[in-house]
């Protein structure tokens, strides 16, 4: 069996999907076990902010959605814009399911760098979407049917910089330099060259450096550290990402991360201002 290059072991965050993916459908599912039924898959996607959505297929003659698609479909209309992960699970613990050719198609138009959960002779292994169609070509509404892109195939996370996502909201802060920081739990960063994505659509992307990055505990925070996300207290930004990372607790490791955006030369520039923009329990900090 071919596995891509990309394939690799799921992480805290894609053992969570494929649990949120198999409550979804065991909750769901209209057919008991060895019976056929109109909802026997549950599928879940997380976003590029780490929101996670779930969805089950509509079985229809003429070709009703599967899971995947409605999921995806549901995550926008909550807001999601770029997909991080997604996994489909078959009902009454058939387990995680490879995505069918059409799925494995929409996911090359749409989100080609999103991961896909599939099952491997290695046991559940993340890919790249587009690993999953060798040498495919991508359709958009405007061109139809585009000539082949290699860089369609390259891994957003190690072809370049590290990267370092924003909500968009943040897009005119960092750009003016007003915002320089950022507070991250589980989310690591190195210190160098940086990108920036903004998760608009299409997403913006900056050059940037990590100039540095201190772990503390979330306890520890300090009104500085606040003062540089916006708001004015260390008690309000604890209350912040507890509500943008559910379940955090003052126990917990955080770092916060220094950067500064490079200017059309590449060279970093020099801002390092506190930030003017809003409470951080939005999404994508």
């Amino acid at each position: 069996m071919y596995v891509p290059s990309s394939a690799r072991a799921l992480d805290d965050d894609e053992r969570e999907l494929v649990e949120l993916a198999r409550r979804t459908i065991d909750v769901h599912t209209d057919a008991g076990p060895d019976e056929d039924g109109i909802h026997t898959v549950g599928a879940a996607v997380m976003a590029a902010d780490y929101r996670m959505f779930a969805g089950v297929n509509l079985y229809h003659f003429t070709g009703g959605p599967c899971a995947e698609l409605v999921t995806l479909a549901a995550a926008r209309a909550q807001g999601a814009r770029q997909m991080r992960c997604i996994v489909a699970v078959g009902n009454h613990g058939r387990g995680v399911i490879g995505p069918c050719g059409r799925d494995r198609q929409v996911f090359v138009d749409y989100y080609p760098t999103m991961r896909v959960i599939v099952p491997t002779p290695a046991g559940l292994r993340s890919v790249l979407a587009a690993d999953l169609m060798p040498l495919a070509q991508q359709w958009t509404p405007e061109a139809g049917m585009n000539a082949l892109d290699p860089s369609l195939f390259r891994d957003p996370e190690t072809a370049g910089p590290p990267i370092i996502r924003f909500n968009p909201r943040y897009l005119e802060a960092v750009r003016s330099g007003t915002k320089t920081k950022t507070t991250r739990f589980r989310d690591p960063a190195q210190l160098g060259p940086a990108r920036l994505v903004f998760e608009s659509d299409p997403e913006v992307v900056l050059s940037a450096q990590v100039t540095g990055i201190r772990h503390c505990l979330v306890s520890d925070l300090t009104n500085q550290d606040a003062q540089a996300e916006g708001l004015t207290t260390a008690a309000e930004l604890r209350e912040g990402l507890k509500n943008h990372y559910p379940g955090l607790a003052g126990t917990d490791d955080v770092d916060v991360i220094t950067f500064q955006i490079n200017d059309e030369t590449g060279a970093a520039s020099t801002a390092d201002m506190p930030t003017t923009t809003g409470p951080s329990d939005d999404d994508g900090r």
